[in-house]
């Protein structure tokens, strides 16, 4: 594996340094190779960071001390070093800069173990430590061809980090799928410096596990946090620096499914995801300069669309994750990202996205955006754990700014919680979820398993654990099986539920988006920004957009306005209440209900 020659954006202004660095052809023609606002809203966002970071340097220091937590000081040293060799910035060379950064570096330097590892919340670990040492290494390597002599002693102090940490990232291993990629691109980021066949043995390996990426495009923990933030950014390190070009394949095949998840106001689905953003929300600010980079290269006006939207509301600094200026020393440090973008086209607006892969389905028309998902990990393993998607929201919709962010079912049954549909199918006029969940009454153990000591092996029957040999016991079972039907009618959805066939109580619920106004539903007791439709028809009003749903489904002891989360939750105080305003619709099956939201 060789290295790509590194290439910077640093000697004297920006257009200068620019077009050296994307190779334009000359002075008359390269000034149209150059995005001059998308590299002036960078550097304006990077200085006006600088004094930010600097006043925090004490608390971040004594993060790295007492905590172990190596990234933000590492992210400070990668936003103070953007600026100090950026020609067009403020802070360009600026000598006040340079204490500052000899601190980090230092601190840096004293808290890596001898493996050349970080704590950051793991002891010894070598993915943690990966996400630090790729910031690092985009500094050196910035900081190297700046070549200032005011940093040559930081560079010293780099390189013995990097080299350190080399030998703990060759042979240590990882938690998560992404980290095996995150690993890969800090190796490949040290191997560009200082080769070392080490490196590129681990870097193979890895890689040669295959990329875990589904046909539809989600890599396997369809999240859209780590696929922005960790997975795409590391392929993209490692297609450039260790010539691998298949790996934008899969780039491209996680952004074109992202188009689809898209809303109008810039967030991004997130309900089939099997990491802890599966119940946040989600911007698309992170995947800016993925889209970015892959434009040009595909040719591509939809993602050149995409990176000039987020660039847009990036003028307005609403990004959430990393802050604007942050961006900066990747661009420096991948100037290409910095070319014009090729003409924007419009994205998908009108289309039906079946991913079977993660059980979704997204509808777009005009403002509106539906999700209807059937693609939890509960029905095939049984478990609500981390790293499985068990978000038991099924349908959610919208029309500008009226959001209903969620749909949830939750009978009392045996406390088993809510229903998680075992699978979505296309059906003639709509789509459909089902499930069937059972609980059994356990009968006497057959003669041969018997045990006169009475001491049976602790067991699960489905609810709980007890030391009853659930497996060897006959079963008396009680099922309850549930179907959704849902339809286009009318501008909006018909939603026609049947449960059965035990007899349970149970509740919809719907949860608007916080802000707006509802009216036709009545608050219950003791339930904070919760309601209950019990006749006629609710509307969720937010500026000029409405929704309006139901009908109500009366009331009663025997229909308590009341979401059952299951043991598995309530055991371990668990909370599954959405954020928003809660309009519940309760009954009792067996039953079939139409709901209609229009």
């Amino acid at each position: 594996m060789t290295p790509l020659p590194r290439r910077h954006f640093l000697a004297g202004t920006a257009v200068a340094g620019a077009l050296l660095a994307i190779g334009a052809p000359g002075a008359a023609s390269a000034a149209g190779r150059v995005d001059k606002p998308f590299l002036a809203l960078l550097t304006e966002a990077a200085d006006a960071r600088v004094a930010e970071v600097v006043d925090g340097l004490d608390a971040v220091l004594d993060q790295l001390d007492n905590l172990g937590q190596a990234r933000p000081a590492a992210r400070s040293l990668r936003l103070l070093a953007s600026v100090h060799v950026w020609g067009d910035a403020a802070h360009h060379h600026d000598g006040a800069l340079l204490a500052p950064m000899t601190r980090l570096v230092d601190a840096l330097a004293a808290a890596q173990f001898d493996d050349g590892l970080y704590d950051q919340g793991a002891v010894h670990s070598p993915p943690d430590t990966a996400f630090s040492i790729v910031d690092l290494g985009l500094v050196y390597g910035l900081l190297d061809a700046d070549g200032h002599t005011g940093t040559r002693a930081i560079r010293a102090g780099l390189k013995t980090i990097l080299l350190k940490a080399g030998k703990g990232l060759s042979t240590g291993g990882v938690h998560t799928p992404n980290h095996r990629w995150k690993v890969c691109a800090a190796l490949a980021r040290i191997n560009s410096f200082w080769p070392d066949a080490r490196f590129t043995r681990r870097i193979d390996a890895w890689l040669a596990e295959g990329i875990d990426q589904y046909d539809s495009g989600q890599y396997s923990e369809r999240s859209a946090t780590y696929a922005p933030i960790v997975t795409n950014p590391s392929l993209l390190t490692l297609a450039r620096l260790t010539e691998r070009p298949r790996l934008y394949d899969h780039m491209r095949r996680n952004l074109e499914a992202t188009l689809h998840l898209m809303e109008p106001n810039g967030e991004v689905e997130t309900v089939h995801s099997r990491r802890q953003d599966q119940k946040t929300l989600k911007h698309l600010s992170e995947y800016w300069l993925q889209f970015r980079a892959l434009a040009p290269r595909e040719r591509d006006g939809r993602f050149a669309a995409v990176a000039a939207t987020i660039q847009r509301r990036g003028a307005d600094q609403t990004f959430d994750e990393t802050p604007l200026g942050d961006f900066l020393a990747e661009v420096l440090d991948h100037p290409e990202l910095a070319a014009p973008l090729p003409k924007a086209t419009g994205v998908p607006g009108e289309f039906t996205f079946h991913d079977r892969d993660c059980g979704l389905v997204r509808i777009a028309k005009g403002d509106t955006r539906t999700t209807v998902f059937g693609g939890t990990d509960f029905p095939d393993v049984h478990a609500i754990s981390s790293g499985l998607s068990t978000n038991p929201t099924f349908f959610k919709w919208r029309k500008g700014a009226a959001i209903l962010d969620s749909l949830r079912l939750s009978p009392q049954f045996f406390s088993l919680g809510h229903f998680r549909a075992e699978d979505v199918e296309r059906t003639a006029d709509g789509w459909r979820l089902w499930a069937e969940v059972r609980a059994g009454y356990h009968l006497p153990l057959p003669p041969q398993h018997r045990r006169p000591d009475g001491r049976y092996p602790l067991t699960d029957d489905g609810r709980f654990w007890s030391a009853m040999d659930f497996p060897h016991r006959p079963k008396e079972w009680r099922t309850l099986r549930t179907e959704v039907r849902i339809a286009e009618a009318d501008g909006g959805w018909n939603l026609d539920v049947e449960i059965g066939e035990s007899e349970v109580p149970f509740a919809l619920e719907l949860c608007f988006r916080g802000g707006g106004k509802l009216t036709g539903v009545d608050p219950v007791p003791g339930q904070k920004d919760t309601y209950q439709l019990v006749k006629g028809y609710g509307t969720y009003t937010a500026d000029d957009d409405v929704i309006t749903f139901g009908p109500g489904n009366g009331s009663g002891p025997r229909q308590p306005a009341v979401v059952d989360s299951g043991e598995r939750y309530s055991w371990m105080a668990g909370d599954l209440t959405p954020a928003g305003q809660r309009v519940l619709i309760t009954g009792r099956s067996p039953l079939r209900y139409r709901l209609t939201l229009r």
